[in-house]
């Protein structure tokens, strides 16, 4: 019984510090008092503990000697490598979503683009999810499981770097440039048009906030603490 307590209390703690990390209320690069972290959540250490080297085996954090941790760095090369993966993953799952999308899948991409909000240069956890939502139907359109596992997961790294890129600002021609992307792919999925869906989600990755985000920590902007300019 102790040991469900534990696991339950550690999910807590998991899905906590990931929510923090992924918003930005644990900045990139910044140490982490583990007691006084504990405290904040609610919980003991040991249960951080456990989700803390959670989080590290998926990259959002490092774990040093001596309980050590902060939360890992905005990289460069990373940021490089998450772009290049997703920009064949996303075609490759947007063109098959074309092929194999059923009744019900186009009703959950609709509903996740109807409820999608362009996001601001602050974006709230409702905010991200509702992003994530519509991609995220678009994926499972896919039929191809392994597909989408390593879409969701390259989701949770990209979160970091979309902040990132959006602390710099976005113009209102830009936000409304996405959000007819997103209408398109919809539209593309919809006609079963595997070449138009393909080549959109290409564009819209080559030009997405992760690619920006990429190019700014490539040029040496800061990647904490920067704020748009006036």
């Amino acid at each position: 019984m102790v040991e469900d307590g534990v696991a339950t209390k550690s999910e807590l703690a998991y899905a906590r510090v990931r929510e923090m990390v992924l918003t930005g209320e644990l900045e990139p690069g910044s140490v982490l008092n583990q007691a006084t972290l504990a405290r904040q959540i609610g919980i003991s250490t040991t249960p951080l503990r456990e989700a803390l080297r959670r989080l590290a085996q998926q990259g959002l954090v490092e774990l040093g000697a001596h309980r050590d941790a902060r939360i890992a760095p905005l990289d460069a090369t990373e940021a490089r490598d998450l772009v290049e993966l997703r920009q064949d993953l996303d075609p490759l799952a947007a063109g098959l979503a074309a092929h194999r999308r059923t009744a019900a899948d186009l009703a959950e991409i609709s509903e996740g683009l109807d409820r999608l909000e362009s996001l601001p240069d602050d974006p709230s956890p409702a905010q991200l999810a509702g992003h994530r939502r519509f991609h995220a139907a678009l994926y499972r359109a896919s039929h191809n499981a392994l597909l989408v596992e390593t879409l969701d997961g390259l989701w949770d790294k990209t979160d970091r770097y979309r902040r990132h890129a959006l602390r710099a600002g976005r113009s209102d021609e830009e936000r409304a440039q996405r959000a007819e992307e997103h209408r398109l792919l919809f539209e593309a999925v919809q006609d079963r048009d595997a070449a138009a869906a393909t080549d959109l989600m290409r564009r819209h990755v080559e030009t997405s906030l992760a690619a920006r985000a990429a190019g700014r920590l490539a040029a040496g902007h800061p990647a904490a603490g920067d704020r748009p300019s006036a």
